[in-house]
């Protein structure tokens, strides 16, 4: 069963059907996710919203193939990942998927440009293509001119876009960005939402997990989670046009004008 909007026959990049998770030990059963029935098509940029313990993190979880579902079915372009194996799974992340996490998750020690090469490395890339591909993550999240800087040397947003270019470099078509404006204060988020949607724009296919309602509304389909069950799911357009929502906040070099001194 398609989510809520889904055209019949559409692409779709992700399918769920019935997928359910059970977390259980001695002592409780906990029904994380409940026999969820969910396509996303190609292109979109969907967010999960939810209160802790909505079942949003599971679900990410297991879009991310990081961990597998109890029951139901899970293909991720046109593979069946939910009964794979550990290895074969994260064959398919790293293939597939790129991550963006709110805490950055960049080696203190190494420069953007490095940083950015490590999926690459894994993958056994030549150096000289490596660094190519890096360079040009870096300047499609517009830091070409940080890029031999280390993390410790860049501002949160900064780190931030870093991270997304390291999650872009291998080309996947689909981002998963978990809470990734959790660290960032208003201005910051704008500019990380700007580009995740310009990134979108380019094709890119974008889910994003949050508890904030207005992070949620710069996506163009909302599915609302709670009690491990999908309760709304719903188009939004127009979606907050993250750069107009930028542009109405005050820059941090205006600050207010000081009193004139009464006469």
């Amino acid at each position: 069963m398609a989510g809520a909007g889904a055209d019949d026959g559409a692409d779709d990049l992700i399918q769920l059907e019935e997928v359910t998770k059970v977390y259980a030990t001695e002592a409780v059963t906990v029904r994380a996710l409940r026999r969820i029935d969910l396509c996303i098509p190609r292109g979109e940029f969907v967010a999960i919203v939810g209160q802790s313990g909505s079942g949003k993190s599971t679900m990410m979880n297991i879009l991310g193939c990081l961990d597998r579902p109890t029951s139901g079915r899970y293909v991720l372009d046109g593979i069946d990942v939910g009964t794979r194996s550990n290895d074969a799974r994260a064959i398919v992340r790293n293939r597939l998927i790129g991550f963006v996490f709110q805490g950055f998750n960049l080696l203190p020690r190494t420069t953007a440009l490095e940083n950015v090469e490590l999926p690459l490395v894994y993958r056994g890339i030549p150096a000289a293509q490596r660094h190519r591909q890096a360079e040009a993550a870096l300047e499609a999240v517009s830091l070409a001119d940080r890029m031999h800087h280390t993390p410790n040397q860049l501002s949160g947003g900064q780190q931030q876009r870093v991270a997304i270019a390291r999650a872009l470099v291998t080309s996947p078509p689909l981002l998963l960005a978990d809470e990734p404006t959790g660290n960032l204060d208003t201005r910051t988020s704008y500019e990380v939402l700007e580009l995740l949607q310009r990134l979108n724009r380019s094709g890119i296919t974008i889910v994003l997990v949050t508890h904030e309602h207005d992070i949620a509304a710069c996506a163009t389909r909302v599915i609302t989670m709670r009690d491990g069950l999908v309760k709304t799911d719903q188009y939004n357009r127009p979606a907050v046009d993250a750069a107009a929502a930028l542009a109405e906040l005050p820059r941090p070099d205006e600050e207010a004008a000081p009193e004139a001194p009464a006469s």
